[in-house]
Order: C-alpha cells, then sequence, then structure tokens
C-alpha cells in the first residue's frame, strides 16, 4: 500500500467497533502476508529464467547475478564443499570485493548461499583461504563444534589512494554454523603489511610434522611463508623468487600442498602461482612448480616453468582443503576467464563463472614429472543417460572429413584417435548454422595443439579475445584420447592423461550443432566418436 492509503485505512479503522477493529487487522495481516508471498514467489519464479539467459553455462557455476572471479576458501565439512569467490554484487564490474558463497554435496549442483564476508572499516575482501580448525587451536570452536576459518585480504583502497603501501593486510573470520553466518576476529589484521604494495591471497593448511599452520600468500614477485600455532598470531618462515628469465613479476593466488606421484609410493609438494600478464598465451595464466617443503620453505626441483594449463580462460584456481582422507583426491577449480578481457564480456546479468572440479596428480611423462587434471567422477551424474556412439568415424586412407551432428545440449565428447605416425594431423571444427565456429587442431610436426575461436560468434569486445592459442603436448604417442566438455559458452579440453588441458569461453549468437573431423595428412583414423548429453545443473 502507498502512504496515503495507510492513512485512509487508519481514520476508518478508528470510527469502528473494535471486533471490527480486531476483524480488519486480522485482514490487513492475511493480505499483507499474501502480497509478501506472492512477491517472494514472484522473485523465485523470476531467478530461474535467469539461468536461460544467452550465454550462461548449464553445469559450470556463475553467480545469479553480478560480478565473480578468484575462488576462493575452498574447504569441505560435514558431507558439504563449500565454494567462496570473490563478488560485487552490485555490478558486473569488478568493483568493491565481497565474498560470495555457495554449497554442493556433490561438486556439480550448487546452492547459493548469502554474501559471506562483506567489506568493512578495514577494507575490501580479497582473495584468500579457509580451513576447519578440528583442534580448536584458534579457541573459537568447542568441542564437537569446531569453527571454520576463513583468511582473507583486506584491501584498504582509501590508503592505497592516499598513496601509503601497506593498504592490504590479512584477517581472519569464523564461522560456528558450517559456514552460514561470519564473524569477523575483532583483533584484525592478524598478519599486517611490512611496506608492500601487493601483499595478498593467504592460502593456509595444517602441516602435521610441526604441529602447526602454514600460510603462503603473494607478494609482486615472490611468495613468503608464515606459521602459527592458532591462526592469529603468525611468524615469518621464508620467501621464495623468481629465477631471471622466467615469467615472474605479478604473482596471485599461490597454493601448497602434497602428492604421490602416480605409481609410486614417492611424494613431491606441488606450488601453484598465478601470474598475471604474463601466461603462455598472453594475460592471466596459473604456472606450477615440483619440490620439497620443509615446513619452512620450498626448494624448487627445477627452474623450469610449467602451466597448469594452456588455455586462456583458468586462472587464479587452488584447491580444496579437509577433503577426508578416504576421499584422497586434492580437488581444484578455477576461474574461467582472463583479466585481458574479463570486464567486457558480452554477458549483462552476471559475469564469469567457473571451470568444471578437477583431480590434479602428478605423472610422468616424456618431459619428465608433470601436473595432470582429470574431470572429476561426479560429472556422470549429469549424463543424461543418451550414449551416442560412432564407430570407424574416419579411415586412415579414403576420407578426410567427416560430419556429426550434435545435439542442443551440454556435451561430454570422447574421441579414440589412431595415427600411422606422429606427423599425422587432424583438425575438429564445432560450428552453427550461422557460421560461428571453434576450431581445435593437432600440428603433428611441431607436435601442438591449437585452439581458434576467431569466429566463435561475438569477439570484437576485445582485441585480445580472438585468435589462435597453443598448447605443448609433454607426450610423443601416436594414439590419442580426448575428452572435451561442451557448454553454453565455454569447452575444456583434456588429453594426454590430463597433462594437457586448454579451457576457453566463447560467446556465439546459438548453440554449435555440428561437429567436422577433418585431416590434411592419411594414415590417420578415428576409432570412436562417443558423445554423453549432459544435463543442466540448474
Amino acid at each position: 500500500m502507498s502512504k496515503s492509503n495507510d492513512n485512509a485505512s487508519f481514520i476508518y479503522l478508528k470510527s469502528i467497533t473494535q471486533a471490527q477493529r480486531v476483524f480488519g487487522v486480522v485482514l490487513c495481516i492475511i493480505f499483507t502476508s499474501m502480497l509478501s508471498c506472492e512477491k517472494k514467489h514472484q522473485e523465485k519464479s523470476d531467478e530461474q529464467p535467469m539461468y536461460q539467459d544467452p550465454h550462461r553455462p548449464q553445469f559450470h557455476f556463475t553467480p545469479v547475478s553480478g560480478w565473480m572471479n578468484d575462488p576462493n576458501g575452498m574447504v569441505y565439512l560435514d558431507g558439504e564443499y563449500h565454494l567462496f569467490y570473490q563478488h560485487n554484487p552490485d555490478s558486473t564490474i569488478w568493483g568493491p570485493m565481497h565474498w560470495g558463497h555457495a554449497i554442493s554435496k556433490d561438486l556439480i549442483h550448487w546452492e547459493q548461499m548469502p554474501i559471506a564476508l562483506y567489506p568493512d572499516s578495514l577494507g575490501t575482501i580479497f582473495s584468500g583461504s579457509a580451513v576447519v580448525d578440528e583442534m580448536n587451536t584458534t579457541g573459537l570452536g568447542s568441542p564437537g563444534h569446531p569453527a571454520m576459518v576463513a583468511i582473507f585480504t583486506y584491501h584498504s583502497t582509501e590508503r592505497e589512494k592516499a598513496g601509503y603501501n601497506d593498504f592490504q593486510n590479512q584477517g581472519i573470520a569464523y564461522s560456528t554454523d558450517k559456514g552460514r553466518t561470519w564473524k569477523k576476529y575483532n583483533m584484525n589484521p592478524v598478519i599486517r603489511n611490512p611496506g608492500k604494495r601487493d601483499f595478498r591471497d593467504p592460502k593456509v593448511f595444517w602441516y602435521a610434522p610441526s604441529a602447526r599452520w602454514v600460510l603462503v600468500l603473494a607478494a609482486y614477485d615472490h611468495v613468503e611463508f608464515y606459521g602459527s600455532e592458532n591462526l592469529k598470531e603468525w611468524k615469518h618462515l621464508s620467501d621464495l623468487g623468481f629465477i631471471p628469465g622466467e615469467q615472474g613479476r605479478g604473482w596471485e593466488c599461490p597454493d601448497l600442498f602434497e602428492l604421490t606421484i602416480s605409481g609410486s609410493k614417492e611424494k613431491k609438494w606441488v606450488l601453484l602461482v598465478s601470474i598475471n600478464p604474463g601466461a603462455y598465451n598472453g594475460g592471466s595464466g596459473t604456472q606450477y612448480f615440483i619440490g620439497q617443503f620443509d615446513g619452512k620453505g620450498f626448494r624448487r626441483d627445477s627452474g623450469e616453468t610449467m602451466w597448469i594449463e594452456y588455455g586462456k580462460d583458468n586462472y587464479a584456481g587452488v584447491t580444496w582443503d579437509n577433503v577426508p582422507n578416504r576421499d584422497g583426491r586434492r580437488l581444484f577449480i578455477g576461474w574461467m576467464s582472463n583479466w585481458q578481457y574479463a570486464n567486457v564480456v558480452p554477458t549483462k546479468v552476471w559475469r564469469s563463472a567457473m571451470t568444471i572440479p578437477r583431480e590434479l596428480s602428478l605423472i610422468n611423462t616424456d618431459h619428465g614429472l608433470r601436473l595432470a587434471s582429470q574431470i572429476v567422477s561426479e560429472i556422470k551424474s549429469l549424463r543424461a543417460g543418451e550414449e551416442m556412439l560412432h564407430t570407424n568415424v574416419m579411415g586412415a586412407v579414403d576420407t578426410i572429413s567427416e560430419k556429426i551432428s550434435l545435439p542442443k545440449s551440454g556435451l561430454e565428447i570422447n574421441l579414440d584417435i589412431e595415427r600411422d605416425n606422429e606427423l599425422n594431423d587432424f583438425e575438429l571444427e564445432f560450428s552453427n548454422p550461422k557460421g560461428e565456429q571453434v576450431l581445435i587442431g593437432l600440428d603433428g610436426r611441431l607436435n601442438q595443439i591449437y585452439l581458434d575461436r576467431d569466429k566463435s560468434g561475438e569477439v570484437d569486445f576485445s582485441r585480445q579475445f580472438g585468435g589462435r592459442h597453443i598448447g605443448i603436448r609433454q607426450a610423443k604417442n601416436k594414439n590419442l584420447d580426448l575428452i572435451l566438455l561442451l557448454d553454453l559458452s565455454s569447452l575444456e579440453l583434456f588429453m594426454d592423461d590430463g597433462t594437457l588441458v586448454m579451457t576457453e569461453v566463447f560467446f556465439p549468437s546459438d548453440r554449435y550443432t555440428q561437429l567436422i573431423i577433418r585431416s590434411r595428412t592419411r594414415g590417420m583414423r578415428v576409432k570412436s566418436v562417443q558423445l554423453n548429453r549432459v544435463k543442466s545443473i540448474w
């Protein structure tokens, strides 16, 4: 009701009997309740179509609305995977950072939760991590009810504009109701900036041999390690910087974890460091180093720079903490965009998605030890039960091109390819009736994969979006197994046991409904193409 109607109702009610007054109030309450319910119902019904808007991925996580970038605070507790993320709820452009929040029981279907952390007098809430304080080292939990503790970077825009260097500091917040509500620690910040302009993105884990928490954070051209017994008081342990000649500046979002080398009992530590700019194909990307960690510092096995993947659109990815030992996986997710164009991609209600969650492992290759990424097995729950199998699609001599119609849905595509020699090449073309296309190919002579999205749809929003991007194979095998996840506006390619991954987004005017497989050289055969429909998670 408007204010004038409220006044008129009040004058009228004063002139009637007490019984009528009570009856009128009851009617008013009922009417108001009905309006409220109708509004809530309308809001709920309006929410679903938002997930059907153009370019909205159908099986990748996106915010309901607003801006999203780095995944933060990934942690597991009591059957729930928590995903926090950098979020601007008031715009689809990067702005005052909050921690958005979503929860999943299977890493695939996500429930949107209220914003977890808001800016305050100390600054906006930049990237960080979360742990479950099982031993109550902080004293913030209680027996049987451990606190979930988030540690994050406070970014003071006011101090930055005033010319100070110490505008980034580390703070903590905690939840005693499984991440539903949060309270900031009253003695923040817990790590004060010593005067460095870049001092951010803390990743925390429990290091059992020293019985303490270890934190690694990024500081422009190096990472710094800290130790603490209680997550509140921290001591600097060591630094690790870049080696001259590497892409060494603009380090962000580090992560450090231990993995067993596949097929052995030997363990190695892996340090992830995202970098912007300087990625292999330009803009932002994530490099990694393999080595040893002794509880104080990290020692690299070599100075070689390796990339977690070669696609343009996987950045700032880190791993989940507290995944149960009975599961045993190191689970990873990344932000599916690139800072070269993230703020201007053609989406209007929401902006940016996350990659599909992945399991990381260490495997030996022709080029040495490498980090491999595999799609989490939970993706099988989205298979629609309609498997389309094409066998002997392309012969070794007679056929040099083959067309396959694709259903209008998300797809998981498996290709089994045989080659007579290492020089054989091939190309895959995903296209729609409007002539928009994405090309994926193997250059046998260079042993490289390429992905070309120059004609993928809308590309003119950024000069740095289109073009051909290269992935370097870590294997020399002749036969190939490729797995592709095709969503409405993204493609993820996994091959060579996950040592070569490429993730890229695109914005076609309609779904790709045709796959053309071609080769310029004889001696290549496609034994099978398996298509699985992937259902929407919304």
